[in-house]
């Protein structure tokens, strides 16, 4: 049986190999970038240090030792109370999330190791409608927190939720904001550590809850980082706001991250940080 043909007949009559396709323009330097090189580099371009939106299983691939990470809480899934229909009911929005990504809801919640080091690990997935925090998300989270108290292991969270709290759910989104915070509370009179990562963008409910709680804040440069969007609170004071307002630089500048890292540094930081603090001893 003749093998399968590849590629394309020149105008000679012989067959042209397909090439790989090698290049990529950047979204935001707009130079051409080798594939190779920019996935190396965890998804983040090598010309102007543009950090691009990565899935929940890459952050899990690049932070965590190797296939120590097991996912926690699998059994639960979100429902649809409000019965909420805009251009699209919330039920078919929650499938068609379900299908392209494979996930049960906006973020994955699980024990880990880090360098060896235990912890809980949890992160959202701006794929699934753009990680925003409805019931699921926020139940995940707080048992997360408490899993992390009950094992005295570090918490850390990756948040990337652009979508905020959802509001799909009315009150039962909203109410997430508050029992993440009031584990967190526990998880502080219990002596654990709390890491929050925020990625571009996170906002809303998530950001005015349990990401904006971290003992310690790291950011990814130039990540999108509060409450309302810019254009929002430009309209609400009409006044104008600076050009870098609410960027993880600005947002540094003024006290409130303590670190803006590089996500190929990301995991050697947070191992050199728990060593600091002993969470290898503790382990």
């Amino acid at each position: 049986m003749a093998s399968e043909e590849t590629g394309k007949k020149t105008g000679s009559g012989r067959k042209r190999k397909e090439m790989p396709d090698l290049w990529m323009q950047c979204t935001s330097c707009n130079k051409l970038v080798y594939k190779p090189k920019f996935e190396e580099g965890q998804n983040v371009c090598p010309e102007c240090n543009f950090h691009y939106e990565i899935s929940s299983s890459q952050r899990i691939e690049f932070l965590l030792d190797g296939t120590s990470f097991a996912e926690e809480f699998t059994d639960l899934y979100p429902l649809d109370p409000l019965e909420f229909v805009a251009k699209r009911s919330y039920k078919e929005r929650l499938r068609g999330a379900q299908e392209s990504t494979s996930l049960s809801d906006a973020c994955i919640v699980g024990t880990g190791r880090m360098d060896g080091i235990p912890v809980v690990f949890g992160v959202s997935d701006s794929r699934f409608l753009r990680g925003s925090m409805g019931s699921v998300v926020g139940e995940k989270i707080r048992r997360g927190i408490d899993l992390a108290r009950e094992k005295s292991v570090p918490f850390i969270f990756v948040s990337g939720s652009g979508g905020g709290a959802r509001m799909d759910e009315g009150i039962l989104s909203l109410m997430q904001m508050a029992k993440t915070s009031v584990a967190l509370a526990e998880l502080d009179r219990a002596g654990g550590l709390f890491i929050s990562v925020l990625t571009n963008p996170t906002m809303g409910g998530c950001m005015a809850s349990f990401a904006a709680l971290g003992d310690l804040i790291f950011a990814e440069p130039e990540a999108l980082i509060g409450f309302a969007g810019p254009n929002v609170i430009k309209e609400t004071i009409k006044s104008e706001i600076p050009d870098d307002f609410q960027s993880s630089e600005f947002q540094l500048e003024h006290g409130f991250v303590d670190r803006i890292v590089n996500r190929g540094e990301l995991r050697s930081v947070l191992v050199q940080v728990m060593r600091l603090l002993g969470c290898d001893q503790a382990a």
